[in-house]
């Protein structure tokens, strides 16, 4: 595994400002908010061809009034016992808080390397600030701006000195796939995600909102090795009125724009609304493949097999058009049928690669299609004489050749697309079908 590199230091330091600024991205949620960051974060950033990675934690406080405090305060001690390198952000213009000092008192007692950053020197004159952190007896304090970059090759030079071994080659996980969980507020996805992790890796309580960021983590068990999103969850626009939120809005939707697969995340105590269909809207925008996932099922009552049925019926009859995805009914709280989310949403995501040779093709859909031609319009008799599948696409896409393709209106696309699905297995995942002239 790579070498790794925790940030930890009280609310409002910066810490997530340098994080975005050590990996290059823009993945951690910066706000003048104390307490934005409550989840780890993870990274990756790279140094004189060093390559290691980087974990974002929450602001570290003691007797506040954060409910969150005790889960924020896990989540660090969990990325410092991860941790190779530890950066310990303080705010140069502050001076030395009893927060600081508790921080230094606990990373002191640690045997890992502990870099102070003195964070917020926009200028070099800001230096001389820096003497009174040598009280906290961690060594030279670093001058460093996160916002602008001042001082972040010095400290980067500091922290790969302190790399015991050369990483492992880890660029092929840029290729793994990404399975986004996707939903309403308190639909239950972090507590999804952390069954699947069998633990907690994101904060879960019943207060909507409380995952801010869209958390990645690799999932390698079983056989399968991608990538969770853990994600915020979507509100309608009119009930978004603050930055945080808006923030948090943004990157589960950049999540869904940069998955393979979508998880969607239904309430079984609330069964499907609106905003449900926005989210799936977004996903169809978007072309992603599709795995719907009906949380809570345990809160249910009444579990006939016709209730599931009808649930089932409903959920399709309002995602229509596109029914030809997979419902499962699960429970995150006591894992039930956790691990058939997993083998379908894999399931899926090889249907969504899924490639048919052009003589198969043919062979299949062309008596069909001499059977049943796509209605003449105008007195012009249209015939289909030749199809494939393009390669190298995001989705399966086909492209039916044809004497007069303009006249093939969307029914008598939706007959090939349902023809196909019927034959090859697309579950799961769209399908874009073209007309070129022959």
């Amino acid at each position: 595994m790579n070498n790794i590199v925790a940030i930890v230091g009280r609310p409002n330091v910066g810490k997530s400002t340098l994080f975005n600024r050590l990996t290059k991205s823009r993945r951690a949620i910066v706000t003048e908010e104390a307490g934005t960051t409550r989840d780890r974060q993870y990274g990756k950033s790279e140094w004189n061809g060093r390559e290691f990675s980087v974990i974002d934690t929450g602001g570290w406080v003691i007797n506040s009034d954060d409910i969150f405090e005790s889960e924020i305060k896990r989540q660090v001690s969990l990325a410092i016992e991860e941790a190779d390198v530890i950066l310990f952000v303080v705010d140069l213009l502050n001076g030395i808080t009893d927060y600081d000092q508790d921080i230094a008192n606990m990373l002191r007692r640690g045997k890992k390397p502990v870099i102070l950053i003195t964070n917020k020197a926009d200028t070099y004159e800001f230096q001389y600030q820096a003497a009174e952190f040598y009280a906290l007896g961690l060594g030279d304090p670093f001058i460093l701006s996160a916002l602008n970059g001042l001082g972040s090759g010095d400290l980067l030079d500091e922290v790969v000195k302190h790399f015991k071994e050369d990483p492992i080659d880890e660029s092929y996980l840029d290729e793994l796939p990404r399975f986004a969980v996707v939903g309403r507020p308190n639909a239950g996805k972090s507590s999804l995600v952390n069954a699947f992790l069998d633990d907690e890796r994101s904060i879960v309580t019943d207060i909507a909102g409380t995952t801010r960021d869209s958390i990645y983590t690799r999932y390698n068990k079983f056989g399968y090795d991608f990538y969770l999103v853990d994600t915020a969850g979507i509100r309608k626009k009119a009930k978004v009125n603050e930055d945080l939120e808006y923030y948090s809005v943004i990157r589960s939707i950049r999540a869904i724009e940069n998955s393979d697969v979508c998880v969607l995340m239904l309430d079984a105590t609330r069964g499907i609304e609106s905003q449900d269909l926005n989210i799936f809207s977004v996903i169809q925008k978007n072309k992603k493949a599709l795995v719907v996932c009906v949380n809570k099922w345990d809160l249910i009552e009444e579990k006939e097999s016709k209730d599931i049925k009808t649930f089932e019926k409903d959920i399709r009859e309002r995602l229509a058009p596109f029914v030809d995805f997979p419902i499962i009914f699960t429970s995150a709280t006591s894992k039930q049928r956790i691990f058939k989310v997993i083998e379908t949403a894999a399931h899926v995501f090889e249907n969504k690669k899924r490639r048919i040779t052009t003589a198969k093709l043919n062979e299949y859909m062309l008596p069909l299609i001499e059977n049943y031609p796509p209605p003449a319009l105008k007195g012009k008799y249209i015939k289909i004489k030749y199809v494939t599948q393009l390669a190298n696409t995001q989705i399966p896409t086909f492209v039916f050749f044809a004497n007069l393709p303009q006249y093939v209106k969307d029914p008598y696309r939706r007959y090939l697309e349902n023809r196909l699905r019927a034959e090859f297995d697309f579950n799961g995942t769209p399908i874009l079908i073209f007309m070129r002239q022959k």
